[in-house]
């Protein structure tokens, strides 16, 4: 991946400012193609799959759906516009005003294309076209180019989740036995377990295989100087704050909201959080936030999540199958909840959710504790941008502050915010490419109740 100064070279003057969005050259050249081409091959290796459901028109569609593709891949190799959207579903209309959104920042002076746009709208832009033309293909419509991934992730980390799911049933049977002390001490452990999770992302892979092999709880020790910003015990006062503001002097456990990163091991990590947050009365309600399409590779739609909870229920494993019942059985009585909403796969970043998604920021302000995994929510939180590392997180957030949120990320881009003096600069001569490596991570925390 680019580094943040070359995909600067070339900016129009006009957008040279104190705050640049970093643009998308070298990554649309690079890995883009790879992408696309995997999407292709995918379809196409489907294709007995199409004639033996729809017949001959699956077939038919298959050849329509992988020339779109095509067209695609050459536009974006060529540097050709950007073009609108075409397919009429409830998110193009915003797609389309984003692109002249764009375009006036262009000026008179050029197109918006593939080479000369930020990286994060046309990274999100190639997304929302690889679901273009899928869409517009009926009968395959709501084909999941990525699913072999996620689903392979998953399968190829199974040593990993039968250890942790082993270790969960261990904190289940006794955490009536728990002294506070512990009990807070497992809370932090089980937060990096899904921290480190972070790092299994099949879209910076291009969807080779990136599974977790070994018992994720033996490596958190070794880890722990990786984590650059540790905002952990502030997350963990948010919760028991929570607990502490009751009627009638009880305690009463408060709402935390997940945004979900990748499915496969990622999304097994952040289950075993949301489950010991409820077992252990440190939340009465865990909401989950995925995606509504195919995204990003391996991000998790609502067929992941319940495929995912499936599928430990059905496990040839003692822990494995009693953790997924138990998470069925969340769902069942309302204690988890999965959401989706189409703001999560526009190219906006989050300081513009009260005005463009407003519903949406009135459900997340709802909740006590809003957990944002990953490197792309990262990017939206702060922008995809050239910030000095030492910019607070808080003023990076633009206004953003629906409720007090935590990001959990693994980084993968160059865009980091919230370190000492100096600790950016002594990364970056030591390890140069330390912002896209997957090798550091952050846990950083903002509550708009609190001051900074």
């Amino acid at each position: 991946m680019a580094s943040v100064q070359s995909l600067h070279q070339g900016v129009p003057p006009a957008l040279s400012a104190k705050v640049v969005e970093s643009f998308a050259y070298l990554t649309v050249r690079d890995r883009f193609p790879t992408i696309l081409t995997r999407v292709i091959d995918t379809i196409h290796r489907s294709k007995n799959k199409f004639f033996e459901e729809y017949g001959e028109e699956g077939v038919q569609a298959e050849k329509r759906a992988i020339s779109f593709l095509s067209k695609l891949r050459n536009e974006m190799q060529t540097d050709k516009p950007v073009l609108a959207l075409s397919d009429g579903l409830e998110d193009t209309d915003s797609w389309n005003q984003y692109l002249l959104r764009q375009q006036s920042l262009m000026g008179d002076q050029d197109s918006v294309s593939w080479f000369k746009s930020p990286w994060l709208y046309v990274e999100c832009y190639m997304y929302r076209r690889i679901h273009e033309a899928i869409w517009l293909n009926p009968p395959i419509c709501d084909f999941d180019a990525f699913n072999e991934g996620k689903t392979q992730s998953y399968f190829e980390s199974q040593q990993a989740v039968i250890a942790l799911c082993t270790y969960l049933q261990g904190l289940h049977r006794n955490i009536g036995e728990l002294s506070e002390s512990h009990l807070l001490e497992q809370f932090l452990k089980l937060l990096q377990v899904s921290l480190w999770g972070n790092k299994c992302d099949l879209s910076i892979s291009a969807g080779q295989d990136n599974s977790q092999k070994a018992n994720p709880i033996d490596s958190l020790a070794d880890l722990r100087p990786f984590i650059l910003v540790d905002d952990s015990n502030m997350v963990l006062s948010t919760l028991t704050s929570a607990q502490r503001q009751g009627e009638s002097g009880q305690p009463s456990a408060g709402r935390v909201d997940i945004v979900l990163d990748n499915a496969g091991f990622e999304l097994i990590t952040d289950l075993v959080l949301a489950h010991f947050l409820v077992s252990s009365g440190l939340a009465r309600e865990v909401r989950f936030h995925g995606k509504s399409i195919p995204w990003f590779v391996s991000d998790v739609t609502a067929h992941d999540f319940q495929w995912t909870i499936r599928q430990t229920l059905a496990a040839n494993h003692k822990w494995m199958s009693k953790s997924g019942a138990q998470w069925q059985s969340f769902v069942r009585e309302g204690v988890w909840s999965y959401h989706d909403h189409p703001f999560w796969t526009l190219p906006h970043e989050y300081c513009d959710m009260a005005a463009d998604a407003p519903d949406l920021y009135a459900t997340l302000q709802g909740a006590d504790l809003i957990i944002f995994k990953g490197d792309l929510n990262y990017r939206k939180l702060v922008g995809d941008r050239d910030w000095e590392h030492t910019v607070p997180f808080d003023r990076a957030l633009r206004g953003f502050g629906p409720a007090p949120l935590c990001s959990l990320r693994t980084l993968k881009a160059n865009v980091q915010v919230g370190l000492q003096h100096g600790q950016g600069e002594n990364l970056s001569v030591q390890e140069p490419g330390w912002m896209t490596s997957g090798k550091y991570a952050v846990v950083q925390f903002f509550s708009p109740h609190r001051e900074q």
